[in-house]
């Protein structure tokens, strides 16, 4: 298989293995009929509908009469077009077979294949179908194979294309990773990579997530009075998906998936619960395949910026040891290019990327002793580096100026921050993708390197707004035709670069961050699939206003995105108000910046203690893996109380809550805890004094919980959640 079939299967995000076309106890297939059913969610396909068409008429929990679809309309179960005609399920098809498949993470697959007529008769179409144990959920894939012998492009490709029960009028919408209430027809973005669609007459609803990457995402609703729809952009957007397959080669879409609930109010059990259950469980994060998860992490950009130095780096690492960090990051500074700096004033980063040569001045031994000595004393040493930009001093950049995006007029151009020429922007359809990956093994490698941070724009700027200055023009990369088919093309460069990490050295924790992703604090399941990390603001605000963004980012991003995934910087270990910023980051990723060489003594004693009671929580609870709302407990804002649960709803043993009074004129609240056994009896332990507030069972936790007080305006309070042994 050539590179590019290759690149073209690394969104499938699931490894099948082939059941000799035997049905799976999830599946029947009776008379060109699939039915779909685990016990707990059903879907009722018809493959050939006497007419040639495709498309779903039931959808519909197990064992109730309830159908979400829409029987007395037509749906087109998913559109593309080809050729510049657009194809769905309306369209006229030849069934050819059903194949039945197993599925490593637990679930099992049906692939229905089809043929084309007339002039699509050289295209094969196929629709994969995945259901897991236990779950309401069922995902749904569209593969695409040119068995012609010429090019065709595909475009416009709604993976999910059905005709809900469902009208702007009663039903309410929750997008932008589903926080917002919406009403009316809609058409998402880059931030929704799962919507919920709630009927509130009904009490049900159904949850739309989509597994595309970045910019290419697009979730619709009753868009011109059709349907509700999920998968890539289309044609008219900013940042249209397009895939050109020559003879013989094959696109696989990424993932949507729907998740139907009942019995509810607002999506939000749902979301809190079942969704997290699922990604946790099927979706291949590395997060969750990764068993190493950074529980305190020190990184110097804030406020040291590119002033450090060995001798710098040997006196914060001291002062790092004292306070319990775990992970010691070196953020820009570090490197140098082969050639010497012509750019004067202008930032640091945009004059000294690369190459990644050390910078001999700054570290005369290299790094390797600054990371031994980290190592030492107990931590893990990190590394940043830009994934894809390059200087103009840069070897790599003089040697190979072919690797780099194009602008319309075949210039070579800066994406990140296209006002400044002393940078560009690599192709990561291009051999640009080996030179940085060769670079960071050997870090790993040689110098002993354990984390590293990943920055800079690869397909689009988060900080342009003109889509004609976005991914690469040229017409002799590799992996793209045409710019449209560059923004696919260069996220799964970049993905398939991360996969080559983690194979190459398999103890690596990858953090990247917003900027390479495309747009502000943006963060999405295709990403996490191949990065454990994203790095998703720098918050530099005195507190208390920055300690309430980094809750506010963290709750606006979950349940949708897990917790410890979102790396929010850049809260200083130096704050006045250390308590509350540091409980703060206690419900996402926990990194803190700032000059650590002033935290006083006893303030150091007090991070050590916390950092070794993060260590015992993660052991006990594995709490990292997990965070739920706090029923009552709503947006961060200021003039309120807001908090979260980081509740292990897997083995029940407990977990932690986070409380906080964010200048709320009440200073009492009571706090109940979901996802306990109701049976069971739990310890409530003030984390801070060691008190234990009271034992009670789950169900009382949940139902009645226990009362909060806070005396100060902006105060924040850690609770341990741990289940009495044999009770």
């Amino acid at each position: 298989m050539n590179k590019k079939l290759f690149i073209a299967t690394l969104l499938l995000g699931a490894s099948f293995t082939h059941l000799s076309g035997q049905e799976s106890p999830f599946f029947e297939l009776d008379d060109k009929v699939l039915v779909i059913d685990n016990g707990v969610i059903q879907r009722e396909i018809l493959l050939d509908d006497g007419n040639g068409g495709i498309h779903t008429r039931s959808l519909k929990l197990s064992g109730e009469e309830f159908n979400f679809m829409d029987v007395e309309q037509p749906t087109a179960e998913f559109r593309f077009s080809v050729y510049n005609i657009s194809l769905s399920g309306l369209s006229k098809w030849q069934y050819q077979e059903t194949r039945f498949s197993g599925e490593e993470a637990g679930g099992a697959s049906a692939t229905s294949i089809f043929r084309g007529y007339g002039i699509m008769s050289v295209l094969e179409l196929q629709l994969i179908y995945t259901v897991y144990p236990d779950l309401p959920v069922i995902r749904k894939q569209l593969r695409l194979v040119n068995n012609g012998n010429k090019e065709v492009m595909v475009e416009e490709l709604d993976v999910e294309a059905l005709t809900l029960k469902a009208r702007p009028t009663g039903t309410e919408l929750y997008t932008t990773y589903s926080r917002h209430k919406h009403l009316g027809p809609y058409e998402g973005d880059w931030d929704d990579p799962a919507i919920a669609l709630h009927l509130p007459g009904l009490r049900k609803g159904v949850v739309i997530g989509n597994e595309a990457p970045g910019v290419l995402k697009r979730i619709a609703y009753y868009q011109d009075g059709r349907d509700l729809s999920a998968g890539m952009t289309h044609p008219d957007q900013d940042f249209p998906f397009r895939a050109w397959l020559g003879a013989g080669e094959f696109f696989t879409s990424p993932a949507v998936f729907l998740l139907l609930y009942t019995d509810a109010d607002s999506p939000y059990t749902a979301l809190n619960f079942t969704l997290p259950d699922y990604v946790k469980r099927h979706m291949g994060l590395e997060i969750f395949r990764n068993a190493y998860k950074p529980v305190f992490v020190y990184n110097t950009w804030n406020p040291f910026r590119k002033q450090i130095d060995a001798g710098m780096i040997a006196e914060l690492a001291e002062a790092a040891e004292e306070c319990g960090i775990r992970e010691f990051v070196i953020d820009d500074g570090w490197q140098v290019n082969e050639f010497t700096d012509e750019a004067g004033d202008l930032p640091w980063w945009y004059t000294q990327v690369g190459d990644y040569l050390i910078d001999n001045v700054k570290f005369p031994n290299g790094l390797r002793p600054v990371f031994d000595d980290i190592k030492e004393k107990g931590m893990e040493p990190g590394l940043w580096l830009s994934i894809g930009s390059a200087s103009t001093t840069a070897a790599v950049f003089r040697e190979h100026p072919e690797w780099y995006v194009q602008d319309p007029e075949g210039a070579t151009t800066n994406l990140h921050d296209p006002g400044n020429m002393s940078m560009r922007t690599a192709c990561m359809s291009t051999g640009w993708t080996n030179h940085i990956r060769d670079i960071i093994v050997d870090l790993t490698r040689e110098h002993g390197l354990t984390y590293t941070k990943l920055d800079f724009a690869t397909v689009t700027s988060a900080y342009s707004y003109d889509p004609a200055i976005a991914g690469c023009y040229a017409e002799d990369h590799a992996g793209h035709h045409d710019q449209a088919e560059s923004f696919i093309s260069n996220y799964r460069g970049l993905f398939g670069l991360f996969d080559e990490l983690q194979e190459e050295a398999p103890d690596l924790f990858i953090d990247c961050t917003f900027e390479t992703l495309g747009k502000l604090h943006m963060a999405d399941y295709a990403f996490l699939k191949h990065a454990e990390g994203n790095w998703l603001s720098n918050i530099e605000e005195a507190p208390p206003s920055g300690a309430l963004r980094v809750r506010h980012l963290a709750w606006q991003r979950t349940p949708i995105i897990p917790a410890s995934t979102l790396v929010v910087g850049n809260l200083r270990l130096d704050s006045p108000e250390l308590e509350f910023d540091f409980f703060s980051l206690l419900g996402t990723f926990p990194i803190m910046l700032g000059d650590i060489r002033e935290v006083p003594a006893s303030s150091r004693e007090w991070l050590k203690g916390w950092s070794d009671w993060m260590e015992e929580m993660q052991q006990k609870y594995d709490y990292l893996s997990y965070r739920q709302d706090l029923v009552g407990f709503g947006e961060p804002a200021e003039g309120r109380w807001d908090g979260w649960q980081r509740i292990n709803t897997e083995n029940l043993e407990g977990g932690i809550v986070g409380v906080f009074r964010q200048g709320a004129v009440e200073s009492s609240r009571t706090l109940t805890v979901q996802g306990l056994d109701d049976e069971a009896e739990y310890a409530v332990i003030d984390a801070d004094q060691g008190d234990t507030i009271g034992a009670f069972s789950g169900n009382e936790l949940a139902a009645k919980g226990f009362r909060v007080e806070m005396q100060r305006l902006y105060q924040g309070k850690i609770f341990e959640v741990s289940r009495v042994e044999g009770k």
